[in-house]
């Protein structure tokens, strides 16, 4: 129903969180360019624990290659920059969920030629620059889920 996209992610357990996140919503994960790590690092393993087999895992050597894989999606990135907050949007089926790097982020020049498609989460204390990657994940994701009614009980 929805994909997720890691831009050259850098921390091995994020991105294995962000795996059994998308393992357990089976939720495809595409991972784009190089990562800082080996995606068999134990690590990463580790915080994705047994659920790898689980995982939908599609990669892709840079965002050009990820956007002709989902033809039909829009891919929505997630950047603190943004001024229009996620809680506003109105996810549809098929919208690629798209996170750039921890340390960085995605490139200002992305972010200027898909503004209307920019979202942030929001974050009351000015004084605390960023979400962890995996966080960040779990809050757009599952909103993204509970819009399209796909959370069954609960």
């Amino acid at each position: 129903m929805f994909h997720v996209a890691l831009v050259e992610p850098e921390i091995p357990p994020n991105t294995g969180n962000v795996a059994r996140l998308c393992a357990a919503t089976r939720t495809p994960l595409h991972v784009v360019g190089v990562t800082g790590f080996r995606l068999d690092d134990r690590a990463v393993r580790r915080a994705g624990l047994d659920y790898w087999p689980e995982v939908e895992l599609r990669r892709h050597r840079d965002l050009d290659a990820l956007k002709q894989s989902l033809p039909g999606s829009r891919l929505l990135y997630f950047t603190t920059k943004a001024e229009q907050s996620y809680a506003g949007w109105s996810f549809a089926a098929g919208d690629c969920l798209v996170f750039g790097p921890e340390t960085r982020g995605l490139p200002e020049e992305l972010l200027r030629a898909n503004w209307e498609r920019c979202l942030t989460i929001p974050m009351p204390n000015p004084r605390v620059r960023s979400l962890n990657l995996a966080t960040s994940v779990g809050i757009a994701l599952y909103e993204a889920l509970r819009q399209a009614g796909a959370l069954g009980r609960g």
